[in-house]
Order: C-alpha cells, then sequence, then structure tokens
C-alpha cells in the first residue's frame, strides 16, 4: 500500500490524538543488546526519554503515552492547537527558540529591538510558520528522531539513515481508542519480556506516571487524568490516574501470567463505561499494531473522520466495529 501524505491523515477537526511509531533501519539497535555482535545500547534509551519530555516543553503537543523499545518507540499525542493561538507572537517565538536557533531578526524580536518594514513583515511571516510547526506531529517526530540519528550514527562510525523514511501515526477518534491505545503502548515492555512488572518498566510513561503517583502527584511533562469532571479542565484525560494505572496493572498481569479472570472491579467498570468487553480488551492491548493500521473508533466518528478527508472507504472499519462495540 502506498504511503498517505500526512495531510490526509492528520484532521484536527476530528481529533488531536495521535498514535505515532517510529522503526531503526539497518541491524543496528536503537537500544538493548544487539546479540550479534553483542554491543550494548541501552544507554539510548536515555536520549529518546529525555528528547520527549524536552519536546513537551517546546511544542503545544503533550504527552499521552509513550515507550523505548530496543527498536522502535511508541508514543501518544495530543496536538493543542488552542493553547498554540493563545500564545502571543513574542511566546511563539521565545517557544521555538527553546530548540531551534531562529533568524537574526526572530532574536531581535524576543530581545525588543526595533524592527521596520520589511524586517517586521519577515518576523511576522516567520511566526505565522513557526505556531503551525508548533503543532504539527511532524515537525514534532522530526525533532525527536533526526538528533538521535546523529547521536546514533556518530557512536557507531557510520553514515546514511537510522530511522525508517517515515513514522507511521493513526488517529484516535474517541475516548476508548485513546485510553487503548495508552495502555497498548505502556504494556509494550510486558509483552516484550522487557520487564516483569509496570514499575520496571524503563522509559515509558506508565513507570512515570507510577512513581509520581506513589508521592500523590502526577507528572508535569505528561497529559494529567482529571477524572469524570472534564467542564472545568478541558486538557486532561477521563478516569482517575489511580483507576488507569490499575487496569493497566490488571491487563499486564492477565498478558504476562494468562490469569484471564483477573481484571479488578474498578477495571471493569472503567471498561464498561468504554463499552468494550474484557476479552476485547485483552485482543486490543495486545494486537493494536495489527488490528488498527488507520484510524481508530467507533464507526460514526470514523465515517466523519473520513468524509472530512475526502476518503471513499472507511479502511479499518471492520475491525473498529468488531473489538471496539460490545
Amino acid at each position: 500500500m502506498m504511503a498517505r501524505p500526512r495531510q490526509t491523515i492528520v484532521s484536527l477537526d476530528d481529533t488531536p490524538y495521535y498514535h505515532c511509531c517510529s522503526r531503526v533501519v539497518r541491524k543496528a539497535f536503537l537500544c538493548g543488546i544487539d546479540n550479534t555482535t553483542g554491543e550494548n545500547y541501552e544507554h539510548r534509551r536515555e536520549w529518546v526519554d529525555s528528547r520527549i519530555i524536552e519536546l513537551a516543553t517546546i511544542f503545544a503537543i503533550d504527552i499521552c503515552a509513550y515507550a523505548v523499545m530496543s527498536n522502535h518507540l511508541h508514543i501518544v499525542l495530543k496536538v493543542n492547537a488552542d493553547k498554540a493561538n493563545s500564545w502571543s507572537d513574542k511566546a511563539v517565538l521565545v517557544q521555538w527558540h527553546k530548540g531551534f536557533k531562529g533568524t537574526l531578526l526572530t532574536q531581535k524580536f524576543v530581545k525588543g529591538e526595533d524592527l521596520h518594514g520589511l524586517e517586521l513583515e519577515t518576523v511576522l511571516n516567520c511566526i505565522t510558520e513557526y505556531r503551525h510547526r508548533l503543532i504539527d506531529i511532524s515537525w514534532f517526530m522530526r525533532s525527536l528522531s533526526e538528533p538521535i540519528a546523529r547521536q546514533a550514527n556518530k557512536e557507531d562510525n557510520c553514515t546514511g539513515r537510522f530511522w525508517e523514511g517515515r513514522f507511521k501515526s493513526q488517529a484516535l477518534l474517541d475516548e476508548a481508542a485513546i485510553l487503548a491505545c495508552m495502555a497498548y503502548v505502556d504494556l509494550n515492555p510486558i509483552r516484550a519480556k522487557m520487564a516483569t512488572t509496570l514499575e520496571t518498566s524503563d522509559y515509558t510513561s506508565i513507570q512515570r506516571r507510577i512513581h509520581s503517583a506513589i508521592k500523590g502527584e502526577q507528572p508535569a511533562e505528561l497529559l494529567p487524568f482529571v477524572g469524570d469532571e472534564r467542564l472545568n479542565i478541558p486538557d486532561g484525560l477521563m478516569f482517575s490516574v489511580m483507576d488507569y494505572i490499575v487496569l493497566v496493572e490488571d491487563t499486564g498481569r492477565i498478558i504476562r501470567e494468562d490469569k484471564r479472570g483477573a481484571i479488578s472491579s474498578s477495571s471493569q467498570d472503567i471498561l464498561n463505561r468504554l463499552n468494550i468487553p474484557a476479552e476485547n480488551w485483552l485482543k486490543i492491548t495486545t494486537e493494536f499494531g495489527h488490528l488498527f493500521k488507520g484510524a481508530v473508533g467507533a464507526l460514526p466518528a470514523l465515517t466523519e473522520y473520513c468524509e472530512h478527508l475526502d476518503r471513499k472507504r472507511r479502511h479499518g472499519a471492520a475491525n473498529c466495529q468488531r473489538w471496539l462495540c460490545a
């Protein structure tokens, strides 16, 4: 199947939530231990983890979940266009300069130096472009992958492509799709037998959430769970953070120990509200990447998404209907 242009995949009118996945090329590992050469690349996980957190402070894009694996990474993002649009012209440049040099003129503008005529027009055009880039998941993923590739190539003493040419992305159209995809991402190390518990799942969002929850907090670098009432706190995920952690722990225990009846009552309550049977939930959180190749959500949301992007076919509709509807 030919890859679709990114603008035919992203529709912020339908959802700000997207699941992205990048894989490395060639035999060298992103991280972990290469059994062929015996080389240990585990330290590269810290590179990726740190870069994800850094970019969250630059872009108007929130991090919902992520997992850094041996030869790929998963990340669930929420594009916060309202935040970017609320930034003043100067604030846009301040954000951009946190991660990029900008131009001499944009640097002068931030310092409050006088600009006139064509200089000012040039800066205003840059501000418009930067504001757009700061909510662009392609720019986010490029800003994540390129520095890692340069570091890895330098360490490997080689040149050439380190990542696949395109990262994969898919729209998450409703709460059930978002939560299921987050759990799938958070459970990657458990499924891959890289960890036996969520607490030992290094370089994952779920480990960050657990460490913060122990202190009665939520990690500032991740999009928070805000409970059931979101009228006054629109920028957050439904359900409580503890309910989500328990749900992922229950699911991980079943995957690890094959104890099909190990869903707790609080986890079952969440699944009931999402209208997903427990058996479907286990299937989805184990095989999300295989079941869903395109946008994910209930059929009405998928239909609207396809209509907005002028798609004649609802690709993946059968699996959405089978696994996400009771």
